[in-house]
């Protein structure tokens, strides 16, 4: 039979279990990234039939402080509490890490730049600046994108280079809401639909089928078998209706068959 000391001892033990699951339920559930969303809400809009945005970088400088509280907010993320998450809640935060760090930097200049290669030199680009305070460390957006993302080997996912944005009219659209782990499958694949029905940068042309030079330059990322796709043309032939391809083409492209031309890129800033 408990006793009284027993019966306090056994509530002590329970109120410290639901403690740990309380913690372990905020530790799954990500991160909130409301702030980043309502600034994103308010200073991209969509341009171009809505397959692209400009940034509002004179509205987002109004607001610096704003952005800065959730800079430090993302800085004060440990690295064991970040690998307790789930996997997409890890990725939207990833993201959101690089496209808010990205606004920052263009900040820094804004508006005396063109582009964001102008923040660089001859001898750094402004990717491998260490601006970016995370697990801390301060860290390149370079490291963020290839080593966290890409080179981690957590998550296999080429879309990241539809949702990564590099602040220039050529880069795919900045989104107008921040990432997040609940729905960010849905968020990578319009995304990619999205990029993909831009004619600026991807077309089909006579029998040569013209896309952007992400897709030369990370073309190892669209062959490792992402959905079934061995290749940047088996990955293409998946989003066929956003490329406007016809049943006989997107069967030529599955099989190779088609050729595959890379279109140069504008850095010009995506600026409204």
């Amino acid at each position: 039979m408990f006793n009284a000391t027993t019966k306090f001892g056994w509530q002590a033990i329970l109120a410290v279990m639901m403690s740990v699951l309380t913690l372990q339920s905020a530790y799954s559930q990500g991160f909130d990234h409301g702030d980043w969303d309502r600034l994103l809400t308010e200073h991209v809009v969509a341009i171009g039939d809505g397959n692209a945005t400009a940034a509002d970088y004179a509205g987002f400088a109004k607001e610096r402080a704003a952005l800065g509280d959730y800079l430090n907010a993302l800085a004060s993320v440990d690295k064991s509490t970040f690998d307790g998450w789930a996997k997409n809640d890890q990725l939207a935060f990833l993201i959101n890490v690089y496209n808010a760090w990205t606004v920052e930097l263009i900040l820094t200049e804004y508006p005396d730049l063109d582009s964001i290669r102008d923040l660089g030199s001859i001898f750094s680009s402004p990717w491998k600046k260490e601006i970016v305070n995370l697990f801390g460390d301060k860290v390149s957006l370079d490291h963020v994108e290839h080593t966290l993302i890409r080179g981690s080997g957590r998550y296999n996912e080429p879309r990241i280079h539809f949702a990564v944005n590099c602040a220039s009219v050529g880069c795919p659209a900045l989104a107008e809401e921040a990432f997040v782990g609940s729905k960010i499958d849905q968020q990578l694949d319009d995304a990619t639909q999205r990029f993909l029905r831009d004619r600026s940068r991807n077309r089909l042309n006579g029998n040569k089928l013209e896309v952007s030079s992400i897709f030369k330059w990370y073309r190892g990322d669209f062959e490792k078998g992402w959905q079934g796709a061995d290749s940047l043309g088996q990955f293409l032939a998946r989003y066929a209706d956003a490329l406007d391809l016809d049943s006989a083409t997107t069967d030529r492209l599955n099989a190779g068959k088609v050729s595959i031309r890379f279109l140069s890129y504008d850095w010009s800033l995506n600026d409204i």
